[in-house]
């Protein structure tokens, strides 16, 4: 099928007859070890083999392939084995590929975009894709850890670099790509972040908002669930519906989903006279509930530009209150902790749009209530627990251990003195009981 040869005084070359033009051919290897030669030669036969018979290149082949410089693979290929070798930079095509990405919102890219820093600044912009190896691939991911970032944030950029480079090798730019066997990073909850806003804080920060609108967004947040900025700003006076007490929600962030577009949730009573002040106080033909401070979510870039965390962080502060932390996701998720004390798990997640097993991963909280009722659950007098409930009282003698004795037939050797038999006199355990509750003797 294929021969080896020599080709000079340190040089080999390979004959071959070509499967395509049924000619024969040579390919020289140039100066290099036999056993260098001998494995070309067997990855040869295996290219022949292949594209005589259209089956799949074997995997040590495609390494083999992906390995070589460009001189010989330019040789293959005009031999007809191998494609010729593209020389794909880093930063051309991440950059091309992050702006034809058509199908996310402007969100997505950002992050994606932060991922795509993180690649120029260990690898390098010129770096050429295929010159990245698995060892490589393991070393951005160590470097990336020991950067001063969230580990959700370094999970997230993890992921878009795997999808450039999955991106590349569905373009036949790579073989494969380096980062498929590298493990992903745990996302690491941080608890310290999940607070609980009870209500009255919230109702403090809405009565020194500036403005009938600026509390109704608040409102819609806490005690609607609504995501703020997203599905507040996207809210239209049409989608609350009075009379059936519903509103519909309509979510930019899940419109991708099928299904997820919209949802409908309860007009709840705590948002009632908010949603009547801002409506009385809208001009004329307001077709949104946020109209003054939408300007920002109009721009090219949409509901990320609407920096609201400022605005409403000093609010906080003027109610007296400690800002805490993700603000508007805090309000939303302590509202479905609320609403769970009360409803259906099924359907809560469902009036917040997304799955219980969602719910309970990154929106339920653990409320100070909730270990006071378990201390007292039960307690007669839950102020005071008993000094006994614990242990039992020297002279007393517990309805199962009296089972047990009887049946082990010693009750007259075990039994227990009271104080009234005992006539006043000590407590002394007798010699059988001795021998029958410790295994070794009495010092």
């Amino acid at each position: 099928m294929a021969s080896l040869s020599k080709d000079g005084v340190a040089g080999w070359r390979i004959r071959f007859m070509c499967p395509a033009t049924k000619k024969r051919r040579t390919i020289r290897l140039g100066t290099c070890r036999r056993k260098d030669a001998e494995t070309a030669l067997t990855n040869v036969e295996r290219l022949i083999v292949s594209k005589s018979l259209g089956t799949p290149l074997e995997d040590l082949s495609t390494r083999w392939l992906a390995s070589l410089d460009g001189k010989l693979l330019d040789r293959l290929a005009k031999a007809g084995l191998a494609k010729a070798k593209i020389t794909t930079e880093l930063q051309p095509f991440i950059a091309t590929y992050i702006v034809n990405r058509n199908d996310v919102k402007p969100a997505s890219k950002t992050v994606w975009r932060q991922g795509e820093t993180s690649v120029y600044e260990f690898f390098g912009k010129d770096r050429l894709a295929h010159t990245i190896t698995a060892a490589d691939a393991e070393d951005f991911r160590q470097w990336l850890l020991k950067q001063p970032l969230a580990t959700y944030t370094v999970r997230k950029r993890m992921q878009a670099v795997k999808m450039f480079f999955k991106s590349m090798v569905a373009r036949e730019l790579i073989p494969s790509s380096p980062f498929e066997g590298v493990t992903s990073v745990s996302a690491v909850v941080d608890e310290s972040r999940n607070v609980y806003v009870p209500a009255t804080d919230v109702e403090s920060v809405m009565n020194e908002a500036p403005d009938a609108e600026w509390r109704a967004m608040i409102a819609l947040s806490r005690f609607g669930g609504l995501r703020l900025p997203s599905e507040v700003l996207s809210l239209k006076w049409e989608d609350i519906h009075w009379e059936k007490a519903r509103i519909t929600v309509i979510s930019p962030k899940t419109a991708h989903n099928v299904g997820g577009g919209q949802r409908t949730i309860p007009l709840f009573h705590e948002l009632l006279q908010p949603l009547r002040e801002a409506f009385e106080a809208a001009p004329e033909g307001a077709v949104y509930v946020v109209t003054r401070h939408r300007s920002q979510a109009e721009s090219d870039e949409g509901f990320k530009n609407s920096n609201f965390r400022t605005s409403f962080n000093k609010m906080v502060k003027r109610a007296g209150l400690q800002v805490w932390p993700k603000p508007f996701h805090a309000m939303r998720a302590s509202r479905e902790t609320d609403l769970l004390e009360t409803h259906p798990l099924q359907a809560v997640a469902r009036w917040f749009g997304h799955s219980p097993k969602v719910a309970v991963a990154n929106y339920l909280r653990v409320r100070e209530e909730h270990y006071d009722q378990a201390v007292n659950r039960g307690l007669t007098n839950p102020a005071q627990i008993p000094a006994h409930s614990s242990h039992l009282n020297a002279n007393q003698r517990s309805s199962r251990s009296q089972k047990t004795l009887e049946k082990q037939g010693c009750d007259e050797a075990c039994s227990v003195v009271t104080k009234e038999k005992a006539d006043g006199e000590g407590f002394e355990p007798t010699d059988a009981f001795r021998r029958l509750r410790f295994s070794r003797p009495v010092q």
